[in-house]
């Protein structure tokens, strides 16, 4: 059964109760008297029973039931004292567990470091990740099915919060015995005319593709993966070049291939990597604490 009362008006029934009148509970509250007197009114008809007798020369005198109710309500309140205290001290302790949307790309290059970094610096700790599209962050969010999610500033809805932590400029990937290979920065020009390795996830696709469209340009695209270690290896084997907004840490395929990168330059946007919340949620110890961490870590 839904709760049919408030704890402000178990507050003013209390009060008028230990104070025994209307005025007196006002003046203790700070309250005017005839919102505490509604509130009480209120109380009595959704309980359904008289809790005080109205006596206008002598103010108020509890009624049988209203004696057993106003204990009641007092252990109600204090209950309700200790939960905001507890919940002060979790909010402002970082413990706890944590769980955390990434998306694919990601996901094998930094989400695993970050994490046991982050319970090696905070013990009480415990992460757990998910691997995810854009949109499916965005709905695991607004079910409460993860706490925060690392991704790219793309096509963000206004109902979510993002605490940017690294800006990424885009890399070229390249086998060693690309023509291309050898500069030391490209364009989108330089790549037009060669194939494209795309990695294919979404948002992240268009995002690839726009640079070449606002030169009136159309990538050749003879690949497409939405797996980043596949676009890596497709790359090193001589199928196309890519884009990518992360370098991996190492450049070597998973085949074992050797990997180049070359900066891509023009009036391109950069992604900016970050954690995406909803509103509010970095008022806990935790979820600050991590979008720092991360900060730190990621601009070592």
């Amino acid at each position: 059964m839904p709760l049919r009362f408030t704890l402000r008006q178990l507050e003013y029934f209390v009060a008028a109760a230990d104070c025994g009148s209307i005025a007196a509970a006002s003046q203790k509250l700070n309250v005017s008297s005839p919102s505490i007197s509604t509130a009480i009114s209120q109380l009595e008809r959704e309980l359904g029973m008289p809790l005080f007798v109205r006596q206008r020369a002598q103010g108020l005198k509890m009624t049988e039931a209203g004696r057993t109710l106003a204990a009641q309500a007092l252990r109600v309140l204090d209950e309700a004292t200790e939960m905001t205290r507890l919940a002060g001290a979790v909010s402002s302790t970082v413990q706890g567990p944590l769980r955390l949307g990434c998306l694919v790309s990601f996901a094998q290059i930094v989400v695993s470091g970050l994490r046991r970094s982050f319970e090696d610096e905070y013990p009480a700790v415990r992460t757990s990740q998910v691997e995810m599209t854009q949109a499916e962050i965005f709905a695991a969010l607004r079910r409460a099915e993860i706490d925060m999610a690392l991704t790219y500033d793309l096509n963000l809805p206004p109902d979510l919060e993002f605490h940017g932590v690294k800006n990424l400029p885009p890399y070229v990937f390249l086998a060693p015995e690309h023509p291309l290979a050898d500069r030391e920065s490209l364009t989108v020009h330089d790549l037009a005319t060669y194939p494209m390795v795309l990695l294919d996830l979404p948002i992240s696709s268009e995002y690839f593709q726009s640079f070449f469209t606002r030169e009136g340009l159309r990538p050749v695209i003879s690949e497409r993966t939405r797996d980043m270690a596949v676009m890596r290896s497709l790359v090193a084997n001589g199928y196309g070049y890519s884009i990518a907004n992360f370098r991996p840490l190492n450049d070597v395929s998973p085949d074992g291939k050797p990997l180049k990168f070359v900066p891509l330059v023009g009036e391109l946007r950069y992604l900016a990597m970050g954690v995406l919340t909803v509103p509010g949620a970095t008022s806990s110890s935790t979820n600050a604490a991590f979008v720092e961490h991360c900060r730190a870590k990621l601009n070592e």
